[in-house]
């Protein structure tokens, strides 16, 4: 279910801006205990989630992740940049006709901070919409200066005042404006790889469309996490696609898989995470192993 009009909570992203008071606040943030806290990333990691290959659960691994997060007393912001705007019917987010969001943050008409809404999923997640306006953006951007550093700009304000832990830029499945916007825009990339035949398909092309990327328009841009998706233990081949995906990127892969699940399946078309759809199943504690284990290991790398 989707949130109408008159019942999303759009409201200015709020919060202390100062890292100080931020600790002070979260102590007390509601329904988190220092015993489920995560640690927080010195500086804000923005993360891109993408994968040319369609289906390979990129908008669920961009929800799960962020309310696993936000649950664990962070700050998060997911940008819906897909057109269908999946991630936002999935956060419990208002993205019908007359909702501004990801289009307007694009065209310069309106901050981020004035368009992002409080997800119902917990306490500091927030998300800027994607409407269908969204379609149009790559015709209606192709004549601007700068077109693919837009979000960056739209970005770089909200973060040098707002100071979120975690940003995630869900993509639509091609390598179009958008998702250059997204790779321009982020500092680190996310590649949710299922385990299944042909799961490295189109990983090649894109880890070539991230090094021309790298190269032209952001030196910062790497892959920093691998996250396998749709594991199905009962067969012989996931074991081996799994075992694969491993041997090819064997520092950033995560220790925690995604089984295959129909909780997690479910969970969208009632507006909800797996996490608080079905906390006790397999998906859902998954997707929390999932999240700590990206966590410590972003605390970690900022402290080397």
């Amino acid at each position: 279910m989707t949130m109408t009009g008159s019942t999303a909570r759009r409201v200015a992203f709020d919060g202390p801006e100062v890292p100080e008071e931020r600790e002070a606040a979260d102590d007390l943030a509601e329904g988190v205990s220092r015993e489920t806290r995560l640690p927080r990333p010195t500086k804000t990691r923005t993360m891109v989630i993408a994968n040319q290959k369609g289906g390979v659960g990129k908008t669920t691994t961009a929800v799960n992740l962020a309310t696993a997060l936000a649950q664990g007393g962070l700050k998060v912001l997911v940008i819906d940049l897909d057109p269908q705007g999946n991630a936002s019917t999935a956060l419990g987010i208002d993205h019908g006709e007359g909702v501004q969001g990801t289009y307007e943050a694009l065209s310069g008409e309106v901050s981020i901070g004035e368009l992002v809404q409080r997800s119902p999923e917990a306490p500091g997640l927030w998300v800027l919409p994607a409407t269908l306006d969204l379609a149009g953006a790559e015709i209606g951007l192709v004549t601007v200066p700068g077109r693919e550093s837009r979000l960056l700009h739209a970005l770089r304000d909200f973060r040098a005042s707002h100071h979120p832990d975690y940003v995630f830029i869900d993509c639509p499945p091609s390598l179009g404006l958008l998702t250059l916007n997204a790779l321009v825009a982020a500092d680190e990339i996310l590649i949710p790889i299922q385990c299944e035949y042909y799961a490295l398909e189109g990983v090649t092309q894109l880890l070539r469309t991230i090094n021309l990327v790298k190269g032209s328009m952001n030196e910062r841009l790497y892959l920093s996490t691998v996250l396998l998706t749709m594991f199905d233990s009962r067969t012989r081949l996931a074991s081996q696609v799994a075992s694969e995906v491993r041997r090819h990127f064997p520092n950033e892969t995560l220790g925690a898989t995604i089984p295959r699940s129909v909780r997690v399946s479910e969970a969208p078309s009632y507006g909800q995470s797996v996490i608080n759809y079905h906390a006790a199943s397999a998906g859902a504690q998954a997707y929390l192993d999932a999240a700590e284990e990206l966590a410590h290991r972003g605390a970690a790398t900022k402290e080397n």
